[in-house]
């Protein structure tokens, strides 16, 4: 068998042992000094390199306005990455990653400091061995997307010449609603093809939602009774137990359904529900999410199947909180939520008539993800009812954080001369079963950039479907009405209580 041009002789493409490893690249950060870039992206470069997946030569390229030389952005990534990487710090790779650091100061309006970054990147390819393999990391507020990926292609930097590649990385929100997503992706499209073009949405890279496609189609166990037949519902929660902090001036405006619902939990909603994909490629995935996100129903009264709320002051954690409206920077009149609910239909022959609600909030009883299938009640019970007070429906749980895993719960003879049947939990938990520890979402997702892999980012049909269920539903209530209120430390507003009530239905207590 001869080898193709430039690939390892030695080795066999189905050898699972070896790890992918990215090629000869680089990555520039725009907005390398906000919190994001310090807690995620570099402790995730640095913990790459150390697992062996980076080429020796690798750049790590700073773009902000900070006035500093090379020497001061490596001591900030040193610091980020003592602070927050996951694998142990090594001396021997650092000092091969900083070979390849530097640092570009400038506005993004400033045509000087671009010129420099093109400067910079070519001394790279030079010095590094990068070979003109360049992803941007759109770290920055989405007002500046626009401008930066223009001075992109301005100054020459989006080009590909013969054999090497440019990607943009952009992360949420993706435009607030319909038309400026779309306004955004005809401008991000104009500078780069859309198979370069990664929309981060860090839920993906996660284990435990990857772990959704090896549950259902891994295994002949649940696939069969995945559908309308089975299953009586499926609760998607994301709860969060912190408050706004310091993000009042990019949060209020936005609100929890723009800033969850409309990506991450409707990315659950897609890999719960999809049809099992031809292949496992990027094209087959997003070709089974896009046709579960276009069958989606919403409910036709969006008073009686939506919620909002806002978190009031209370107890958390031992302390006392303060109300979404008395944080500071926040409008004592805003309308923005901080809790929504949302009960939405697939309109399918497999999900026909099953609800599945979504729920999402800050100030809650504890951060956790979580999917939940719950299935029918048993058609007929040769038991009597009291002995099956206390048992339940059967549900299959899968835990997104914090404790990875899957939970599932069914019925059990409870010892003793009577027959009583009682729900149990039979539990499967990432860290017990794996000795190796799961990478951060972020490893993957950078990785996976550098090998250009899209597996695991949303294509621009999903994000516009995405929109096209939440638009609705921002525009009802900003015609009707105020936010709920709920207090801080609970799991939110009575009127979500109220909504699956109606259907005869509770929340699941995480």
């Amino acid at each position: 068998m001869t080898a193709t041009h430039g690939a390892n002789p030695l080795r066999d493409a189905a050898d699972r042992r070896l790890p992918r490893i990215a090629g000869p690249s680089g990555l520039v950060i725009f907005g390398v000094t906000g919190d994001l870039s310090r807690k995620k992206l570099m402790p995730a470069i640095y913990d790459l390199a150390n697992r062996g997946l980076l080429p020796p030569g690798f750049s790590l390229v700073g773009f902000a306005r900070r006035e500093w030389q090379d020497e001061d952005f490596a001591k900030e990534v040193h610091d980020a990455v003592k602070e927050h990487a996951r694998t142990p710090f090594r001396e021997e790779v650092w000092q091969q990653l900083i070979q390849g650091m530097r640092f570009v100061q400038g506005d993004f309006g400033d045509d000087d400091a671009f010129e420099n970054l093109k400067a910079t990147i070519a001394d790279l390819d030079k010095s590094q061995g990068t070979g003109g393999n360049f992803a941007f990391y759109l770290s920055v507020p989405p007002k500046f997307f626009p401008q930066v990926v223009q001075q992109l292609k301005k100054h020459g930097l989006a080009d590909q010449t013969e054999g090497s590649w440019r990607r943009a990385v952009i992360e949420k929100p993706f435009g607030h609603d319909l038309a400026s997503a779309q306004d955004l992706n005809k401008v991000v499209h104009e500078v780069f093809p859309s198979n370069e073009v990664f929309r981060i949405d860090h839920y993906l890279g996660k284990e435990t939602v990857q772990n959704i496609l090896a549950l259902r189609f891994a295994n002949t166990l649940f696939e069969p009774i995945w559908n309308r037949s089975y299953v009586d519902h499926v609760q998607i929660t994301m709860a969060e137990d912190i408050g706004i902090g310091g993000r009042a001036g990019y949060y209020d405006g936005i609100g929890a359904a723009r800033d969850v619902i409309q990506n991450h939990l409707l990315q659950l909603l897609a890999l719960t529900a999809m049809e099992e994909p031809a292949s496992f490629d990027a094209d087959a995935l997003a070709a089974e999410k896009t046709k579960v996100l276009g069958a989606v129903r919403l409910p036709k009264d969006l008073a009686e199947g939506t919620v909002r709320g806002q978190y009031a002051a209370g107890w958390q954690g031992g302390e006392k909180a303060v109300g979404y409206l008395q944080e500071d920077g926040i409008d004592a009149r805003s309308k923005t939520d901080t809790y929504a609910a949302v009960k939405l239909e697939i309109d399918n022959r497999r999900w026909a008539g099953v609800p599945f609600y979504l729920r999402t909030g800050k100030r809650l009883g504890r951060r956790v993800t979580e999917i939940a299938v719950v299935f029918q009640r048993a058609p007929h019970s040769p038991f009597d009812h009291t002995a099956t007070e206390e048992l339940g429906q059967n549900a299959l749980v899968i835990r997104v954080q914090p404790d990875e895993g899957v939970t599932m719960r069914f019925g059990s003879k409870v010892p003793g001369t009577s027959m009583e049947v009682r729900d149990v939990s039979m539990d499967f938990a990432y860290g017990e079963s794996f000795t190796e520890s799961s990478p951060e979402a972020y490893e993957r997702l950078i990785l996976d950039v550098l090998l250009g892999d899209s597996n695991l980012f949303p294509r621009v049909e999903e994000v516009e479907l995405s929109w096209k269920i939440l638009d609705p539903i921002e525009q009802f209530w900003d015609t009707h009405g105020k936010p709920a209120q709920y207090e801080s430390g609970t799991w939110g507003p009575v009127e979500a209580d109220e909504m699956l009530a109606r259907d005869g239905r509770s929340w699941r207590r995480p």
